[in-house]
């Protein structure tokens, strides 16, 4: 049975579920910053995905992408796989612009996260909603 890692449960709001994966909103919002969690159990990896779920991944990283892309008009999407502090596999998708705080080293540990307040939270979440298209089947 599927469980978000708590780390993410506290650190994230659920915006959207796809076919492979929970669309989830980094509460930070120093960065537009969306987190895919492929509702596998156990799963701590790429490779460790079946070659079907690779392959959803990767369409649902490029949605993400192109969502976050088309509603921020970011310089630059970053797209991550690290899993150091948060063993369970998700993938950062993360608008980037030449002003952030962090340009143009990665986001971590530059900044304390900003949370979003509730009026801008609702502001982004109908902002990334309003320019969701539901995915297709890969393939």
């Amino acid at each position: 049975m599927f469980r978000l890692h708590p780390r993410l449960e506290a650190d994230t709001v659920e915006i959207a579920v796809w076919p492979l994966s929970r669309v989830l909103l980094m509460n930070d919002r120093t960065y537009p910053w969306l987190i895919l969690v492929p509702q596998r159990e156990d799963v701590r990896e790429l490779h460790h995905l079946s070659p079907e779920d690779r392959t959803r991944l990767v369409h649902e990283m490029a949605l993400a992408a192109r969502l976050l892309e088309d509603a921020t008009k970011a310089d630059k999407i970053n797209v991550a796989a690290l899993g150091n502090q948060v063993p369970q596999l998700h993938v950062h998708v993360i608008a980037r612009f030449h002003d952030d705080p962090a340009w143009p080293d990665p986001v971590w540990g530059v900044v304390r996260p900003e949370p979003y307040d509730q009026a801008s939270l609702s502001h982004t979440i109908r902002m990334l909603r309003g320019n969701m298209t539901p995915p297709q089947t890969a393939g």
